[in-house]
């Protein structure tokens, strides 16, 4: 089952979501990681820092990051002291970004950046102790395929790490972020990347992306346990976590 309302980049009819993602990654990569941290202000660092806190007690030695983009989630992780980290992602320009960055920082042995589609993931049963999503669950084409991929490559006991955003709900943060998102965004977002379509795209698939209970009766369903959700910032993040 694919997603009711299917919100895709650039909406053509010949392209597949999935397909529109990976090119519209593709356009943003170079500019991403500035425009990622310039329209958070830098808390994005902090809402990765708790969620990877709540792998800690786990000690999880392999370590996925799905939607890896160009990796800042998979360095994160690194606090945990992995024998392996492996960033997957769809785009490749955004693994050539990451691929640099790991080189650049020293940590290219213990980061492995690769190619890789999320419904369908290119590891045996039970290989990770651990994985994280870092605003990416969002951008899957088929969302239940999805996480269920995520159950079958944990172990037993493993947990899964899900930071996505939401909407706030309550005044006057609600009205703040629906502006900032809105309007701000595109704006720089189209200035910035050459890309319109890439930020206004954003606000679209949060608006769409079912969050907060919703998201947690779809993670049930597919498996996994003790799920759980804690907002950050007020509501324009949350981190889902859910233990196979």
């Amino acid at each position: 089952m694919t997603d009711s309302k299917v919100v895709k980049p650039y909406n053509k009819e010949e392209s597949s979501k999935k397909e529109e993602v990976a090119e519209m990654f593709n356009n943003i990569s170079k500019r991403y990681d500035f425009l990622n941290h310039f329209f958070s202000l830098g808390i994005d660092k902090l809402w990765r820092k708790k969620a990877i806190n709540q792998l800690r007690s786990l000690q999880p030695k392999r370590i996925l990051d799905i939607a890896s983009g160009t990796g800042d989630f998979a360095l994160a992780a690194l606090k945990l002291n992995p024998s392996e980290v492996i960033g997957v992602d769809i785009s490749q320009g955004m693994l050539d970004v990451g691929i640099e960055k790991m080189k650049k920082k020293g940590v290219d042995g213990i980061v492995k950046m690769q190619l890789g589609d999320s419904e369908d993931l290119p590891f045996e049963d039970f290989y990770f102790d651990a994985l994280t999503v870092g605003f990416g669950v969002r951008n899957y084409e088929n969302l239940n395929k999805g996480l269920a991929e995520m159950l079958r490559v944990l172990r037993p006991e493993g947990k899964a790490i899900i930071l996505e955003f939401s909407k706030p709900k309550k005044f006057p943060i609600k009205q703040l972020f629906g502006f900032y998102s809105k309007y701000i965004i595109p704006f720089f977002g189209k200035k910035i990347s050459k890309d319109g379509r890439a930020y206004a795209y954003l606000p679209e698939s949060v608006a769409a992306f079912p969050e907060g209970k919703d998201f947690i009766n779809i993670m049930e369903k597919i498996g996994y346990r003790d799920v759980k959700a804690q907002l950050v910032s007020g509501g324009i993040a949350t981190i889902y976590s859910g233990i196979k």
